[in-house]
């Protein structure tokens, strides 16, 4: 068999003590084994203060708290040449707020990625939903060691189940052998021993056994509990050894004294599983039924142990069969019971002991890597990873594209004699959701383009222009928002945005030359533009600064207007210098919607107005922002809805929104009219295609012959919804692309044939 596929494992591993570092460790080992293995090696997490002698098949460590080194962890995964990374994943062993400094690392990934889940969460917090939601998103497969972390994966979390994997928890390939012998090696010959092992921590519920203890020795006066492992390193660092020093107290209390024997120690393999081999009954009493995966549960079963549990989600799937006993949780007298039926009744111990190894022979390490191996090659063969390894050049504009025709079939379609519809089910508009001024200002802006090449969208603007003086509000001075399909306003104002981006379209509108239109626009501009000095919410400003750009130049002695546009400008400009760091050179601590309005703002101002600095401070923040908005293959990744609520962290690539591309064409525009730098038709175009499929799932938003686009991508499929906000923003963004054309950007513009478009008109 060729040898074809190098891995790498992103997780703990030994010499660390915990159970992710030995079962990365032992996952890593049994692949490496298998003969279409080229390389595979281990990038080690580093807990905070600790400093570990590596084996030779770790090829670095990543600090778990510095940002620095995920980002070059992954940079090294790349140069390195792997085809596949895989990670193990467990919130605690990852920096930043639910783990979330590893999303730094999967978002400059160029291979697939295939994670492991060794917890899932069924009621996680917002954050932790946030994190895994994104891995889960980027991953082209996920494992997990139970059918019940599926069935949360699916249930909590909308997962894809064509993606997930259920492969058991890995066990060493071990003879099955009786207790006499180890228990002579180990000085327990003539006791009957019951085991537990692991890093101690109270979460292990040793209580509860220790509690049943009196009863066993009861009716088994030879029966010894041995409790094998070291404290937990994190119980150790921040409480010293008062939790073992607790259960010690309680076995003198007891009077066990000479029934319950602590080896504080954490244990080799070669060790362990001589410990494992000594004992007649395996216990894990934990209290909580939350525990997906239980390693020292799948080793003891492995080795043909009977096994006495609580029903944790692990055990009750492993244990099912009858090759165990379950106990109810925390149930000491029941758990005493189990473990005494057992050691009086050797034939039935030895029954369960021979079923429990023979269960078990498919989840030796050799089978399980074979597992991963075949999940390996299917995420290989799927289309996002497909195109993850395509390889693509830096982003820049080819020398021909091609923009595609304009049709407004769907565009007419979403409107009606009121105005334009919020939404729609696929491509028929959704009477329930009404209509919206934000939709009806954006549909406005459209019309009144230059390069929009709507028949008789001109004409059409006055349908809009209408709904957006309906929405005025002269008794609070705001634009209300939201009016039900049987035209009832559905509160008296609306957001801030939405009066900004009201404003940013009256603005656009009173520089036409059309003079009814011009009239109208002006005295409710003036009339509504005060307002704004009142909020707070940046892009409100950004908007209604994007409309004065417009205004001003027509009205030089508009004074009021002009002073308006320095306050908001200066506003801009002082909370990106307020806010921003070096490694975060932002408006605000996190990424949301509608970024790159921001920068085109400051731009925009900054370059009309003569303000060298505001106008740099645009030009660097939209920099930062192409970045931001880059995948590692090229191609344009908007930042995702479901990471908005991450302060200072790299976005998450999911939910996607047509908003973001049109924003970011815009911004380019903006800045390619006052700095020559060839970046800005490059990241127009790169932004542009991402409708015409150049994203992350290679699907294509729009329909060309329609004029309409779907709502966004979601981690696993283009959402087949066609709403307003996603027609225009393909609209707009493609008039702005003709306009790019201005500045020598080469993009042939196809002559418009007389089936193209709809007259507006009917």
């Amino acid at each position: 068999m060729r040898k074809d596929l190098r891995i790498a494992f992103i997780g703990n591993a030994l010499p660390r003590r915990c159970g992710i570092a030995t079962f990365t460790t032992d996952l890593e080992l049994a692949v490496s084994d298998l003969p279409e293995i080229a390389g595979s090696a281990i990038l080690a997490m580093r807990d905070p203060g600790a400093d570990y002698l590596w084996p030779a098949n770790v090829a670095r460590s990543i600090d778990q708290n510095d940002p620095a080194h995920y980002r070059a962890a992954a940079d090294a995964i790349n140069a390195a040449g792997y085809d596949v990374a895989c990670l193990q994943h467990e919130f605690g062993i990852f920096g930043g707020e639910a783990g979330c400094l590893v999303l730094d690392l999967i978002a400059g990934l160029t291979m697939p990625l295939v994670t492991t889940l060794h917890t899932v969460l069924d009621r996680p917090s917002p954050a932790q939903r946030a994190v895994m939601e994104a891995i889960l998103a980027a991953s082209a497969r996920v494992i997990v060691m139970a059918q019940k972390g599926r069935a949360i994966l699916i249930e909590t979390y909308g997962t894809d189940p064509g993606k997930i994997r259920v492969i058991p928890h890995g066990i060493p390939d071990e003879p099955f052998v009786t207790s006499d012998a180890a228990r002579q090696r180990l000085g327990f010959a003539a006791r009957q021993v019951i085991l537990t092992f692991g890093l101690i921590s109270p979460n292990k519920g040793i209580e509860t056994m220790i509690e049943a203890m009196p009863a066993i020795v009861a009716r088994c006066p030879d029966a010894v509990y041995v409790v094998m492992g070291a404290t937990h390193p994190h119980l150790l660092r921040d409480a010293g050894e008062t939790y073992r020093l607790s259960l010690m107290d309680r076995v003198e209390a007891l009077g066990l004294g000479n029934h319950v024997v602590f080896l504080n120690r954490f244990a080799e393999r070669p060790e362990l599983l001589d410990h494992i081999a000594m004992c007649d009954v395996y216990v894990t009493p934990y209290p909580d039924e939350a525990q997906m995966t239980s390693g020292t549960l799948a080793y003891a079963h492995g080795l043909g142990r009977p096994v006495v549990s609580t029903p944790y989600w692990h055990a009750t799937e492993l244990l099912g069969d009858g090759t165990g006993v379950l106990v109810p949780l925390g149930d000491g007298v029941k758990m005493g019971s189990a473990v005494a039926d057992l050691l009086v009744d050797g034939p039935a111990r030895q029954a369960m002991a021979t079923s429990a190894y023979a269960a078990s022979r498919p989840m030796v390490w050799a089978q399980v890597a074979q597992r991963y191996v075949d999940a390996f090659r299917e995420a290989l063969r799927s289309p996002v990873s497909m195109r993850l390894r395509a390889e693509y050049p830096a982003p820049m504009a080819p020398p021909h594209l091609s923009l595609p025709a304009t049709s407004n079939q769907h565009f007419k379609v979403m409107c009606d004699d009121t105005g334009l519809f919020q939404h729609a089910i696929r491509s028929i508009p959704d009477r329930r959701h009404g209509y919206c001024v934000d939709d009806n200002a954006r549909a406005l802006l459209l019309c009144i383009k230059p390069d929009n090449r709507l028949d008789a969208g001109f004409a059409w603007a006055a349908h809009f222009a209408s709904f957006v003086q309906h929405a005025w509000n002269p008794d609070n001075r705001r634009f209300r928002n939201f009016m039900s399909f049987d035209r009832r306003w559905l509160e008296p104002a609306g957001s801030q945005d939405s009066h900004g981006r009201t404003l940013w379209a009256l603005g656009v509108c009173t520089a036409l030359p059309d003079p009814a239109l011009n009239a109208w626009a002006t005295d409710l501009f003036v009339e509504a533009l005060p307002n704004v000095l009142e909020f707070t919410a940046p892009r409100s400003w950004a908007f209604a600064l994007l409309g004065l750009d417009a205004y001003c130049p027509t009205r030089p002695h508009d004074s009021q207007a002009e002073a308006i546009r320095h306050c908001l400008a200066e506003r801009l400009h002082a909370l990106l210098r307020d806010t921003a760091t070096g490694p975060w050179p932002w408006f605000e601590s996190r990424l949301t919607y509608d970024n790159a309005r921001l920068c085109e703002a400051l731009i925009l101002t900054g370059g009309r107005i003569g303000d060298a600095d505001m106008l740099t401070a645009g030009l660097e923040s939209l920099r930062w922002l192409l970045e931001m908005q880059t995948a590692p293959a090229g191609h344009f990744r908007p930042i995702g809805s479901h990471g908005f609520a991450l302060a200072q962290r790299t976005p998450l690539p999911f939910d996607q929104q047509p908003l973001e591309a049109c924003a970011t064409v815009a911004a380019c525009l903006a800045a390619r009219q006052h700095d020559p730098d060839g970046l800005w038709s490059s990241a127009a175009h790169q932004a542009f295609t991402w409708f015409l499929g150049e994203n992350d799932l290679a699907v294509s938003l729009v329909d060309v012959d329609s004029g309409s686009c779907r709502d966004g991508l979601h981690h696993d499929r283009a959402n087949d919804n066609r709403g307003a906000e996603s027609v225009l923003s393909y609209l707009l963004a493609l008039a702005d692309m003709r306009a790019m054309a201005r500045y020598g950007a080469s993009f042939p513009i196809p002559p418009e044939g007389p089936s193209d478009k709809v007259p507006l008109d009917g």
